[in-house]
C-alpha cells in the first residue's frame, strides 16, 4: 500500500474524534448573515497520522455549516466548515495567517454536503435529490440513485467519487486552515421536478464559497489572499475550473441572485487529482487514448466507426489549442500526443515506481510486465505496450454524450425538469432517445464556456486565474483520457504559471500517492512557516 493509500485509510478509517466544547463558545448571531462570527466554534482534538506513520495531537476550533450565500438555493449544500489548528502535539499553533487549504468533496458533480460532518474531514455527502430551504429528500423519481450515478466511486475515493480527506487532516496537522465547501449537484430535484443543481450551479457555488471566505479577511483565521483549491475527479474538475476562472465576469449575474459576497473569488493555488474536464472535447479525447481497448463490461471494442470519428474530431481539437508540451517538447499534436505522453509522463512514471522497489520486488515485476525495458537507470516502451498494459477501457463511445443520454454528463447538462441533454453535435446528430433536436439547446454553449477551465487559458486566458497548479494522475485511470490533465498543464504552463503535473505509476482513478508533497507544496508556493509558539 501506497504512502497516499495509507494516509486516506488513515483518514477514513474511523479515527475518533474527542469533541469537546469550547469555553464560552456560543456566539451571538450577526445581522449580516455573511459576517463570520470567530466566536462560535467547537474545541475538538483528534489524531492524524503523517505519511511517514507518525501521529500527531491536533486541538482545532471547528465551525460547522456556515451558510456562504445570502438567498441559498438549498443551504444543507451551500454551506462551509472551517477548521482551525490551535495546538498540535501539545504545542500552541497561531495559524491567523496560514494558508487555505479550501478542499471539496465533490465527485461525479453529484451533490456534496457538510452538513452532517462532525469534524474535518467529514464533509462529502451526496445526495440524489432535495428540496429547496435544505430539507434532503430521497432520489427523485426517475433519476438514478447516488450509488448508480458515481461510477467513479472506489477505494481511492468518496462515495461518490470524490477526495478522501486525506489532504484535509495533513494539512491541520501542517497548521494549515481548512475550508470545506458543500455544493450543489446534478441530482438534486424540488417537489417541482425542477433539476437545480444541474450546471453551473456547483461551480457558482464554490465560488460564492471564495467570496465568502474572502470577504471575512480578518475575521476568519488563516491568509484569504492564499487559498488553495483541492479536489478529485469532478471536484478536481471544479478545482482546476476555481483555478483557471477566478473574477470572470461571466459568473456575476448568477453570483447575484445567491447574495454572494463582494468579493473576489479567485483563489492563489490549485490542486487537482484526475479532473474530469474538457467535457465537449472528452469523447473524442478519449477514443484517441484508449479507442483500440476493449471495455469492462463487454469485453470487446467499441463501434469502430464511432470510435474513428470521435478521434479525427479530437485531433481538430487538438490542432486548434495550439499547445506546446513542457520540457520543449514543441507543439502538441494527435500525431505526436503519445510521443510526448511517453516521454514527459509514462516513462518517468514507471522509472521512477521501478527505482523505488527493492531489488528483488524490481526484478519479479519486471518478469512479469515484459513490454518494459530497464537499464537500471531509466524504463522505457512503447505505446502499444503501454495501453495492453492498462487493459480494459471502463466507458463505452462516446464516454460522455451517450446517444440514450445516459452519462452523469448528460444529466450535468439537464435544464428545468429535463433530466439530461446533450452537450455536443455529435452526440445530438446520433440521438437514440428521439427527444434530440437539430441543434443543441441555445443555452448550451455558455454553460460549456462556464464549466470548461480551457475556455478561462486558452479561449480567452484570464489575468486573474491561480499561477500555481498542481495535477495528478494515475496511469491506469481509464474514467477519462491522460490527454485531459496534460493539456490542462499545458496551457498554464504555456501562459507562464507554476506547474506541477505527474502521473502515478499503476494507479487507478482517484489516487493520490503523494499527499504530504503536495502540503509542503503548499508551503513552497504561499511562503508559509510554521506559526508553532
Amino acid at each position: 500500500m501506497g504512502i497516499g493509500a495509507t494516509a486516506g485509510a488513515a483518514a477514513a478509517g474511523g479515527i475518533a474524534l474527542n469533541a469537546q466544547a469550547s469555553d464560552g463558545s456560543a456566539a451571538s448571531s450577526s445581522a449580516d448573515p455573511l459576517v463570520f462570527d470567530p466566536d462560535a466554534y467547537t474545541r475538538l482534538t483528534t489524531t492524524v497520522t503523517d505519511t511517514k506513520g507518525t501521529q500527531h495531537s491536533v486541538t482545532y476550533h471547528f465551525w460547522k455549516a456556515l451558510t456562504y450565500v445570502a438567498h441559498p438555493v438549498d443551504a444543507t449544500y451551500q454551506s462551509l466548515n472551517v477548521s482551525v489548528p490551535v495546538e498540535i502535539d501539545g504545542t500552541a499553533v497561531d495559524a491567523s495567517d496560514a494558508p487555505i487549504l479550501f478542499a471539496n468533496s465533490v465527485g461525479g458533480y453529484m451533490p456534496s454536503s457538510v452538513a452532517g460532518a462532525t469534524g474535518v474531514g467529514g464533509g462529502g455527502m451526496g445526495g440524489g435529490g432535495g428540496m429547496p430551504g435544505g430539507t434532503p429528500g430521497g432520489t427523485p423519481s426517475g433519476s438514478p440513485s447516488p450509488a448508480a450515478s458515481a461510477p467513479g466511486a472506489n477505494g481511492n475515493t468518496n462515495a461518490t467519487g470524490g477526495a478522501l480527506a486525506t489532504n484535509q487532516r495533513l494539512a491541520l496537522a501542517a497548521g494549515y486552515v481548512v475550508v470545506e465547501p458543500g455544493a450543489r449537484g446534478r441530482t438534486l430535484k424540488d417537489t417541482s421536478g425542477t433539476y437545480y443543481g444541474v450546471a453551473p450551479a456547483a461551480i457558482v457555488d464554490l465560488k460564492a464559497a471564495v467570496r465568502y471566505v474572502r470577504s471575512n479577511k480578518g475575521r476568519i483565521p488563516g491568509d484569504t489572499d492564499r487559498i488553495v483549491s483541492a479536489g478529485t475527479s469532478a471536484g478536481g474538475a471544479l478545482s482546476a475550473l476555481l483555478g483557471a476562472s477566478g473574477d470572470s465576469p461571466l459568473y456575476a449575474s448568477r453570483l447575484a441572485e445567491l447574495g454572494a459576497a463582494d468579493a473576489s473569488d479567485a483563489v492563489f493555488a490549485v490542486g487537482a487529482w484526475c479532473p474530469i474536464t474538457d467535457l465537449e472535447h472528452a469523447d473524442g479525447a478519449y477514443e484517441w487514448n484508449w479507442g483500440g481497448n476493449a471495455t469492462q463490461s463487454t469485453g470487446t471494442t467499441v463501434d469502430r466507426t464511432v470510435s474513428g470519428r470521435l478521434r479525427a474530431l479530437f485531433a481538430e481539437y487538438q490542432a486548434s489549442l495550439g499547445l506546446k508540451g513542457l520540457g520543449g517538447f514543441g507543439p502538441l499534436t494527435a500525431r505526436n500526443y503519445d510521443d510526448y505522453l511517453l516521454r514527459q509522463y509514462l516513462e518517468p512514471s514507471a522509472t521512477a515506481y521501478l527505482a523505488a522497489l527493492p531489488d528483488a520486488d524490481r526484478t519479479a515485476y519486471l518478469a512479469a510486465h515484459t513490454f518494459l525495458r530497464w537499464d537500471g537507470k531509466k524504463a522505457a516502451f512503447s505505446w502499444d505496450g503501454f495501453l495492453a498494459h492498462v487493459g480494459t477501457r471502463k466507458k463505452t463511445a462516446p464516454a460522455f454524450d451517450a446517444f440514450d443520454l445516459s452519462t452523469g454528463e448528460n444529466n450535468l447538462f439537464g435544464a428545468g425538469t429535463t433530466a439530461a441533454r446533450h452537450f455536443t453535435e455529435y452526440g445530438l446528430a446520433h440521438d437514440t432517445t428521439g427527444t434530440g433536436g437539430k441543434r443543441l439547446d441555445a443555452d448550451v454553449p455558455e454553460l460549456l464556456r462556464l464549466m470548461n477551465p480551457m475556455y478561462h487559458l486558452v479561449r480567452k486566458p484570464n489575468p486573474h486565474r491561480s499561477k500555481h497548479w498542481w495535477i495528478r494522475l494515475g496511469t491506469k485511470d481509464t474514467d477519462t483520457s491522460l490527454t485531459v490533465s496534460a493539456n490542462l498543464a499545458a496551457a498554464a504552463a504555456g501562459l507562464g504559471d507554476d506547474v506541477n503535473h505527474l502521473y502515478y505509476w499503476d494507479q487507478g482513478h482517484g489516487a493520490n500517492t503523494d499527499p504530504g508533497d503536495f502540503i509542503a507544496w503548499i508551503a513552497k508556493v504561499t511562503g508559509h512557516r510554521t506559526g508553532r509558539r
